[in-house]
């Protein structure tokens, strides 16, 4: 037999120190830890420290109960420097320009040495995988900018817990010294009316000759609107835009007067050409004038926490209801029941409420 040993055999290694990658983990865990407690998490985000906002941003989001508490920690914390800023919504079909009209609307406020913040409402992000995230590297020169801050939605079916999770972010982005906070739906139906619960000044974006025209009368949608924005206003498409400015202005005039006493405006931009972006926003400065000096500002935010209070209770009731386990195991037997014809579903309700 031969003694030639084989290439594949091994051989005895030098061992490494045993307590240098010991202490170097110990010591990068206890930093973590000790980066995370509330008191160091409020401190940076009143200082303006991006890395803590989005930290404790993400203990809002997380489902963990630890996380749920230190959140509310924070949030109260931050609640006394809130309330701060401008808050703007802005809404409009797929394919619109959004993503490109806040960038630029974005970076004009920055030059104007505003600290802009954009968040973003998306109940349907856990189905499209990705449709926020998209926005986030399609704004490619904001996300840059030192003057802003973007946070995607948490992902969700629930709209009330997602728009809950924005409103608390909002609170948070005003303590760290963000004056103008954009919120942007990327939903359909709904999540309009929730970003429009939370937001002082609400702005739809339009494509001239889409063909919606009506269908948006129709959705009510151009009733919450404060400013309609006919996007994309260029080339062969700027007589058509301004085209649209007419029949929309027309359509406005429909409506009743708004209790704010402003009456909404309708103009024409093109965020690709930086064009008509500085006029949105001095009709938005009209607007926030003007409710300040009559009180609607003030009025209007008041009754948002109001109407935020009774969603927040409904949500919690909700969540708690399903969550049982004895009403997990019966809603499934009573829809089996209702699958059989055996029962009707408002019978199955009352049942399930009174256990």
């Amino acid at each position: 037999m031969s003694n030639k040993k084989s290439a594949l055999s091994e051989t005895e290694g030098v061992s490494s120190p045993e307590m240098t990658n010991a202490d170097a983990v110990s010591k990068i865990k206890a930093k973590r830890k000790q980066q995370r407690t509330t008191k160091d998490l409020v401190d940076a985000i009143l200082k303006g420290n991006i890395t803590a906002l989005s930290q404790a941003i993400t203990l809002i989001e997380s489902k963990n109960l630890k996380h749920t508490d230190q959140a509310n920690a924070i949030i109260k914390a931050c609640l006394p420097h809130a309330n701060t800023s401008i808050r703007i919504g802005i809404t409009g079909v797929p394919g619109v320009g959004k993503s490109t009209f806040i960038e630029a609307f974005g970076t004009h406020l920055t030059t104007l040495n505003k600290k802009v913040a954009v968040l973003a409402v998306d109940p349907s992000s856990s189905l499209t995988k990705g449709s926020i995230l998209g926005d986030k590297t399609r704004m490619e020169d904001l996300v840059k900018n030192k003057q802003a801050f973007i946070r995607p939605s948490a992902s969700g079916t629930s709209l009330g817990g997602v728009a809950r999770k924005t409103r608390e972010t909002i609170i948070l982005c005003e303590a760290a010294g963000f004056d103008t906070v954009i919120i942007e739906t990327v939903g359909v139906g709904q999540s309009e009316t929730a970003v429009h619960s939370m937001v002082d000044f609400f702005l739809l974006l339009k494509l001239a000759g889409a063909g919606d025209e009506l269908q948006g009368i129709k959705r009510g949608i151009i009733e919450m609107a404060d400013a309609i924005a006919i996007n994309k206003a260029d080339g062969d498409n700027l007589k058509r835009a301004k085209l649209a400015k007419v029949e929309f202005n027309r359509a406005l005039h429909m409506y009743p007067t708004k209790d704010s006493d402003w009456q909404p405006k309708v103009t024409t931009c093109s965020a690709i050409d930086n064009q008509g972006i500085d006029n949105i926003w001095q009709i938005i400065s009209d607007y926030i004038t003007l409710t300040k000096k009559n009180n609607y500002f003030k009025n209007k935010r008041t009754e948002q926490n109001k109407f935020w209070l009774l969603q927040t209770i409904e949500e919690q009731l909700k969540n708690t209801f399903f969550n049982t386990p004895k009403i997990k195991d019966e809603l499934k037997k009573q829809l089996d029941l209702i699958e059989a014809n055996k029962t009707t579903p408002f019978a199955a309700a009352d049942y399930l409420l009174s256990l």
